[in-house]
């Protein structure tokens, strides 16, 4: 099976699972759920290819016992992160960027979880980035211990398995061997939009916001530097 390049060749999903096997899938599938340096690797495709092959034949696994272990390493993967944040913890918003690490990613992740609360750690299997640096985020916060492991089984089972069952069933359709290529992308493009959303939507409350402090500042627009809201928390007491 050929499939378009939507990077560097070692990245992708056909090209991992053909030279790495079955093993190098559970190894990208940790290392993406919770450390540092597996942002970068692919997800849901390589999720979503894994289970194709397995269906054609070309990958000799069953399908349950693939599907058993793509979970059990999300779950791991999720427990190392939750570990290495709470043993981490502040200092990690202090960290200095790297080729490897951006403060930016951290704060996303910070903002999505304070947002969704437990539930972010299903939510952020389907996100690229953020599934990486969420359970992290989650044991920064020590965040209760049982409550983490509910979610984190919920998510590693829903992505995990979800994704790979997802390939295999439509790896019986002439259509998506045709158009393989297609399919893939597609799958990046639909796992990048919750980010795309939420940076829109931060950039309009931003404004929003911005919009709210001028009106509310008379007799100061000749010093939009210098605002001076007349309520909340920065009024005047």
């Amino acid at each position: 099976m050929n499939t378009l390049a939507l990077g560097p060749s070692w990245l992708d999903p056909d090209y991992l699972i053909q030279t790495f096997g079955p093993i190098g899938v559970l190894a990208i599938v940790f290392a993406e759920s919770g450390l540092l340096i597996g942002f970068f690797l692919p997800g849901d495709s390589l999720l979503f290819t894994t289970g194709l092959l397995i269906t054609t034949g070309k990958l000799d696994m069953p399908l349950w016992l693939m599907c058993t272990l793509i979970v059990a390493a999300a779950v791991l993967g999720d427990q190392v992160g939750y570990l290495f944040g709470r043993k981490v913890g502040p200092a990690l918003f202090k960290r200095p960027d790297s080729k490897l690490f951006k403060q930016e990613n951290v704060e996303k992740a910070h903002e999505f979880f304070e947002k969704h609360g437990p539930k972010s750690l299903i939510l952020a299997r389907f996100v690229p980035i953020v599934r990486t640096f969420t359970p992290i985020i989650a044991g920064v916060s020590r965040m209760n211990y049982r409550l983490f492991i509910t979610y984190n089984i919920i998510g590693g089972v829903l992505w995990g398995a979800g994704v790979t069952i997802l390939g295999a069933l439509l790896g019986k359709i002439d259509f998506v061997h045709q158009h393989i290529e297609m399919i893939l992308v597609g799958i990046v493009l639909i796992s990048v939009v919750p980010i795309v959303i939420e940076v829109l939507r931060s950039r309009s409350q931003s404004k929003k916001e911005q919009a709210r402090g001028d009106q509310g500042t008379p007799g100061d627009h000749d010093a939009p530097g210098t605002p001076n809201p007349p309520r909340g928390r920065h009024a005047k007491r």
